[in-house]
Formats: C-alpha cells, structure tokens, sequence
C-alpha cells in the first residue's frame, strides 16, 4: 500500500508527561484513506491532524454506520517504538465491518497504517512510567443519504493520543456496579463489534454507578438477566477457588485482545482457565464462601484494572481485601514488561515501528 506523507508545518508543543490525563491530546498528525463503491480502499495519506469536512447528511450521523479500535505504542528503554498485537486489531476491525456492512480492509495494510502514522509522530510517544501513546482507527460512512441502507463511501482514519492511565487512581483497585435494570447487548446483536451504539447504550447505567461512587459498570445478559457479561470498557475476570474464570465469548461481548493475552498466559503459567457461563448468584456464594479471591478487568486502556468491591443490588462483595490481587498485579507486570521492552517477548507479540 502506497502511503502518502504530508507533515505539518505548525507543530506543537509536546505536553507535560506527567499530566496528560486520557483521550484530550492529539499529535501532529493522523492517517486517512478513502472508499468509494466501485473502487474500493484508495488514496491512503498520512496528513497534518485536522477537523473533518462532511455532510450534515453523512450516513454515519443518522445510522450510526461507523466502528473503531484501540491500541497503544510504547517506548521502551532501548528507545525503540513498539505495538503490542496489531495483527490482532486488524482482526477485529474486519469482524466489526463485516456486522456493521463496513468494507474489509487488509489486515496488512491495517498494520501498516498504523505503524506508518506512529513512526511520523513517535516523537509524541511518552516515556513517563504507565503512559503511552493511544491509537484510535475508526472508519465513518460518509454518503450525504438519508436511507437506511449500506453507505458507498467510507472514511478510515488512525489519530494518536498521548496519554497517562485511563483510571486516575492507576492500579488502586475500583468499584464495580452489577446493572440490575438496563441491558447492554444480546446475542445476534451487535456486542462483539467495537462500534459506538454499544457504548452510547451504556451511558446510562453509566451515570447511575458514577452517583453511587462505583467506577464501572458490569453487565448481566440481556435475557436471563444472571450471568456476568463484560464491563463497560473492559472485560472481567475472576479468580475463584484457585481457576481462573471469564465469561465465555458468546457474540454479546467484546473478544478483548487483552483477555486473550491474559488467558495464554495463565495457561502458560499453569493456571487452570475456564472460558464459561458465570451467574451473579455464583460470585454472591464464591464470596460468602471465601472462594471469590480476586476480581480484574482487562482491556487496552487499562490493561489490568483490579476490582475491590462488586455491588449487586443490596449485596456488596469486598475482593480481596480491596487491594490488588497476586494474580493481577503479576499478569499487569508482565503484559507491561512485553509492552515496553523490559521483559522477554517470549510469544511474539510485538510488532516494532521504525
């Protein structure tokens, strides 16, 4: 794929490290490539960062046609920039697109827009311990149509956020809302897709376990109303009697490449991991019983995020003490080490950008 580069002429300023907070900065620049029916993906450039032109008629404001994905680069003592499985996001996108009636993307050329964005502004990749740089793709349907219908236009755009922890209390661990009363996503909806329907149908409940002082919120199934989903940004995981347990993936919830990082290596460290249904009314006993020994989320933001009490109702679950668990805060050294060079990449999971 042939990649244009335009770089700015008004740069700015670099920030304070030690204040970036999450998602409000961006770099000097962002990728952009076209589609057009009949065509197909074209006219791939790497462009000052800038606000978009579009119709007010732009199919993605009226239907909601649009998906996107998360990633991070990091810099690691050798000052080398590096991305941590980006083959595995361009996976994903194309699962996104293919519910969502998104044309696919090569998953090279995926890659490659990536690395090709972040090698321009890896001067922008902080350093500060627990930073790094966010990647945002996502891809916008753009016919000026007012018809619920496929667009035949398309934008794919990667912009970069320097950013600190997506939590600001790091790795203290958070409290979890157990939503009794709104549903997320059900199976043959669109939960598996990252698209910004499932997050606008969160917001909601959201609001509700903010005023209650709960940083998250954990989803139950949207039939059944018992079993544990995801969180609303991150996916679950519980240590219970010794095993490691994770709601399976069952088309409602979000296939985190997090999660499956931590799954191969609680396999490869000898944990027993169980991939299945997991009732609320199960972690109500495994607590009362003293098996429920730690509760984690995972997902790119975050990467681990310890979970010190889970609320259900009336019930409420302290974890662990309310401190971080064994089994996280190893699980977060190690994904952190990979990421940022300090420990071996024993399964090949960094791509490097030059």
């Amino acid at each position: 794929m042939e990649i244009k580069i335009e770089r700015t002429k008004n740069p700015k300023a670099k920030p304070d490290q030690k204040n970036l907070g999450f998602g409000h900065i961006f770099t000097d620049h962002m990728f952009v490539m076209n589609y057009t029916e009949g065509k197909g993906w074209h006219d791939a450039r790497v462009v000052p960062f800038e606000n978009l032109s579009l119709s007010p008629a732009a199919m993605v404001f009226h239907y909601g046609q649009e998906m996107f994905e998360g990633l991070k680069a990091y810099k690691g003592e050798d000052g080398r920039a590096r991305l941590f499985r980006p083959e595995m996001n361009a996976k994903r996108t194309n699962a996104s697109n293919e519910r969502l009636c998104i044309p696919k993307i090569p998953e090279e050329d995926f890659v490659e827009a990536v690395r090709t964005v972040v090698s321009v502004d890896k001067d922008w990749i902080p350093t500060e311990k627990g930073t790094s740089l966010y990647i945002r793709p996502f891809i916008i349907a753009t016919d000026a149509f007012l018809g619920v219908a496929p667009s035949k236009t398309y934008m794919f755009i990667i912009i970069l956020s320097p950013s600190g922890a997506y939590y600001e209390s790091g790795l203290a661990p958070v409290g979890i809302w157990i939503e009794d009363e709104y549903v997320r996503a059900v199976r043959g909806g669109m939960g598996f897709a990252k698209t910004g329907g499932n997050y606008a149908a969160s917001l909601i409940a959201q609001v509700k376990a903010h005023d209650d002082g709960y940083s998250q919120v954990l989803w139950l199934d949207g039939v059944e109303r018992k079993y544990i989903e995801e969180v609303g940004a991150m996916n679950i995981f519980f240590k219970i009697d010794g095993k490691i347990v994770t709601p399976m993936l069952n088309g409602s919830i979000l296939p985190g490449i997090t999660r499956n990082s931590v799954i191969t290596l609680c396999k490869e460290w000898g944990y027993e991991v169980e991939e299945r249904k997991v009732s609320v009314d199960e972690l109500l006993e495994a607590q009362k019983s003293g098996k429920l020994e730690e509760c984690f989320g995972t997902g790119t933001a975050a990467v681990i995020s310890p979970v010190g009490k889970l609320r259900y109702k009336d019930d409420v679950m302290v974890i662990s003490g309310g401190e971080i668990g064994p089994v996280s805060a190893r699980i977060y050294d190690e994904i952190t080490g990979i990421q940022g060079g300090t420990k071996e990449d024993k399964l090949g999971w960094i791509t490097f950008v030059d």
